[in-house]
């Protein structure tokens, strides 16, 4: 039947004292991998606490730029896909034959206005 190691256990062990330890009360015959099991144990606290959070902001940061460069593809094809339908479909009696410039004001009007707004807004540097 095989020995139940420390690291096996769900609930910690206080290790006794040292002082209440007799050199013939200690058991060498597995103190290698009561070492190694130390050693794995404390490599893997530092690498919960160091590698752990890197890994976690590689993933934010990389599902972030995924979302950034889907979504500007998305606007972009969004705004075309516009522009084409409102040519399509606007009234030649109203603009000419040629009213593509109708539909990309009416496409590109909301977004000039909304920068126009947000330039107006911004703060102004400080001045040293």
């Amino acid at each position: 039947m095989a020995r139940s190691r420390p690291s096996d256990r769900s609930e910690p062990v206080a290790a006794p004292r040292p002082s209440s330890i007799s050199s013939a009360n200690v058991d060498t015959s597995d103190w290698p991998s009561q070492a190694a099991d130390t050693i794995e144990r404390l490599v893997q606290g530092v690498r919960d606490k160091t590698t752990g959070p890197a890994i976690s902001a590689a993933r934010w940061f990389v599902a972030g730029l995924f979302v950034l460069v889907a979504g500007t593809m998305v606007a972009v094809l969004a705004a075309i896909g516009l522009v084409r339908a409102l040519d399509a479909y606007l009234p030649a009696s109203v603009f000419g034959d040629e009213h593509v410039w109708v539909a990309d004001l009416l496409v590109g009007a909301p977004p000039f206005v909304v920068g126009l707004w947000a330039l107006r807004r911004r703060s102004q540097p400080s001045e040293r």
